[in-house]
């Protein structure tokens, strides 16, 4: 289960080790086949600064953003947001910082999402813990099941 802590204000960090390589981890972020294998429906990446970010996460919750900084396979930053109405975090006002850091035969998954409005922040843990726990099942090459959203 992954690490997690407010580190600064409107930031929620995790961490999480994998039992796969950076190399391995790293298309999880950026394939689009790989990215629903953990979280999402259905995803549109295209994995160069300015490039599309956008995953349906469940039925009716898609996030979209753009990718800030692609460097394989030690960090992945995008811009998030919710294309729903009346979203807290709009498309492009908050920023995942994704860092993958060797260790051993695995890898140290670092992700902080920044600028979160203080009442997302809780909301947004909760996902981002659901979803690097299936991750960590995903990469080594597991099967983490249907998935049933943080809440489940």
């Amino acid at each position: 289960m992954p690490t997690e802590d407010t580190v600064e204000a409107g930031a929620v960090e995790c961490e999480i080790r994998i039992e796969a390589r950076p190399e391995t981890v790293f298309p999880f972020f950026t394939d689009p086949e790989r990215r629903v294998r953990w979280k999402g429906q259905t995803a549109t990446l295209d994995p160069r600064p300015g490039g599309i970010y956008r995953v349906q996460v469940q039925a009716e919750h898609t996030v979209r953003g753009e990718y800030v900084e692609v460097d394989p396979p030690r960090r992945v930053v995008f811009t998030w947001g919710w294309e729903h109405e009346d979203t807290l975090v709009e498309p492009g006002t908050s920023m995942v910082e994704v860092e993958l850091i060797p260790d051993g035969e695995g890898t140290l998954v670092r992700l902080a999402h920044r600028d979160l409005p203080a009442e997302a922040r809780d909301s947004h843990r909760a996902g981002w813990t659901h979803y690097l726990d299936r991750l960590a099942i995903v990469a080594p090459g597991g099967d983490p099941g249907p998935d049933k959203g943080p809440q489940a």
